[in-house]
């Protein structure tokens, strides 16, 4: 069993004792009824009869949980939300996505996927990125890719992020890395299982220079803050709600979770923690906002898009655009 490890960011992978692997999605922990716990949710389980780690859905994962392993079930008082959380004392793996990238990137063999890999970061490197401030998640961060597993970039710092971003315009201009073709769009579409409709789903996308193929394999680049904020109030739900405002502040908006200030008169903040709505809006467009009205015991009210892992019927989408 490793040494406990406060440095549990998202898109890290923890593993258990029991064989359960758990994505991260807080960074550091929660103190509950005496316990530090890491906030996370199952991704894949060990089937020792095969040999290999099996992926999980979100219905089936916590089917899973509450048929055999109901300890992992955890109710988050801060995020007023249905997690899963493992103690420190249950990890045995911490799979870091900065560590297991520069192990690819040192193989001399590699399979297709890690090769695509490889290559998308040679391509960032040459233009000047910093490879040490990257790490790759997903699939390919437990070494169950396969062959048409997509490629999970994290960045850890902000201007590194936003480079990367302008690189990979730059670059499928010079057609050195390509865009997605309609039917990588409509796949994209189909795994995230939106609100939007597809041409409202592509128009965001498109203009967010997050994802492209490399060597015809779909690649998308994340943010995670290694900088703590400050916690905030405990918020507690108070129902659906649909809103319109513009956006007058925009530099979290591909955080995780994504946060945006909003001119409303009486819900000034949006809390995203769907991947498919950051970096949504920019400042100056006005945004329709679905989602859960949360409110403090100081009255400050926002709205939380992602209330569960799918968040059906919740989104983000511009409807005006300043001239």
């Amino acid at each position: 069993m490793q040494e406990p490890d406060k440095s549990y960011f998202p898109k890290d992978f923890i593993e258990t004792v029991e064989g359960l692997c758990f994505a991260v999605v807080k960074q550091g922990k929660e103190h509950s009824n005496g316990e530090d716990k890491v906030l996370c949710f199952l991704r894949y389980v060990w089937q020792v009869s095969y040999g290999h780690w099996q992926k999980v859905a979100t219905e089936q994962a916590n089917a899973y949980l509450k048929a055999d392993y109901p300890g992992y079930l955890y109710y988050s008082m801060a995020l007023d939300a249905q997690l899963h959380a493992v103690t420190a004392e249950k990890i045995v793996q911490h799979h870091k996505p900065r560590q297991r990238l520069q192990q690819v990137l040192s193989e001399q063999s590699r399979d297709a996927v890690e090769q695509d890999l490889a290559d998308v970061c040679r391509l960032f490197q040459q233009n000047g990125l910093d490879l040490a401030q990257v790490g790759v998640t997903g699939s390919l961060l437990i070494g169950v890719q396969q062959q048409s597993s997509d490629i999970d970039l994290v960045f850890y710092d902000r201007g590194q992020f936003h480079k990367a971003q302008a690189i990979t315009a730059d670059l499928i201009g010079k057609q050195q890395l390509d865009n997605l073709g309609e039917k990588d769009w409509q796949e994209a579409y189909r795994r995230r299982s939106c609100t939007l409709t597809l041409e409202e789903y592509i128009w965001h996308e498109r203009r967010k220079f997050n994802k492209g193929l490399i060597n015809g394999r779909k690649f998308d680049l994340n943010f995670v803050d290694e900088q703590s904020r400050p916690e905030q109030a405990t918020f507690q739900k108070c129902g659906e709600i649909t809103i319109q405002g513009k956006i007058i502040e925009d530099f979290y908006g591909f955080d995780y979770p994504a946060i945006y200030t909003i001119d409303h008169e009486t819900i000034p903040m949006v809390v995203c923690f769907i991947a498919t709505y950051t970096g949504q809006a920019v400042v100056g467009e006005t945004v329709e906002v679905s989602g859960l009205l949360e409110q403090a015991e100081n009255g400050i009210k926002r709205i939380v898009v992602g209330s569960s892992r799918e968040a059906p019927g919740e989104y983000i989408k511009v409807i005006t655009c300043p001239n």
